[in-house]
């Protein structure tokens, strides 16, 4: 392990693919995919049975008492998609608007999450080529130093770790971890759009057994 800790191999290749990253991305979107980074070992809520019980619940409760009967519970919904959704239901939206008011907040919150999951795809991609550059920085150190034996090896060493560096921090970190936050973007995605289509059942007045049927397959 030891011959694998090299500094300077260390700053040419995460300094060279951190600086590349930055450049393309917008700032905004570079910090949300660093922060999007614990959700590898703490991945966010995605409960899609909790979300469909609730919206039986809510619909069995609009039935028997009307819309507004479900105005007391907006406070108690953390979750601001919900929440809104949940307005605009007791508010009398109609459903077709009620559908793509929140699909646009859904197709927003999609596009930002991929953009900020693509900062760790960005870095998979690039990273392989700042471990040949910083190889290829290690070899020129070595050529210099050609007439003084005791710098060749820690070029050399330099030049071999800055490699193992870029392509293994590519496919053993950047990629692999794009694709954590990919998914569970995507598992996001799907239980919103499985409360969107129930959400749009209770507004149409859906018997709360047909709107369970319906949803049954976001839950596969």
């Amino acid at each position: 392990m030891g011959s694998l800790l090299q500094f300077t191999a260390f700053l040419i290749v995460i300094g060279g693919t951190l600086g590349a990253v930055m450049l393309q991305s917008n700032m905004r979107v570079f910090f949300d995919g660093l922060s999007m980074l614990k959700w590898v070992i703490q991945p966010p809520s995605v409960t899609p049975q909790d979300t469909l019980k609730l919206l039986l619940d809510w619909s069995g409760l609009a039935r028997r008492g009307g819309l507004l009967a479900l105005e007391p519970l907006i406070e108690q919904q953390t979750n601001l998609f919900q929440r809104r959704g949940l307005q605009m239901l007791v508010d009398g939206a109609e459903p077709e608007v009620l559908r793509e008011t929140l699909e646009v907040d859904l197709q927003t919150f999609e596009t930002h999450y991929n953009e900020a999951a693509k900062v760790w795809l960005a870095a998979g991609g690039y990273s392989p080529t700042i471990g040949i550059l910083g190889a290829v920085m290690g070899l020129i150190h070595v050529m210099e130093n050609l007439s003084d034996p005791s710098k060749l090896g820690s070029g050399i060493a330099v030049a071999f770790v800055a490699t193992i560096y870029g392509v293994g921090g590519a496919n053993l970190l950047y990629l692999p971890i794009a694709g954590k936050l990919r998914y569970w973007v995507g598992r996001q995605v799907s239980e919103r759009e499985l409360f969107i289509q129930g959400i749009v059942a209770i507004a149409n007045g859906e018997n709360p057994r047909i709107i369970e049927a319906r949803l049954q397959g976001y839950l596969s």
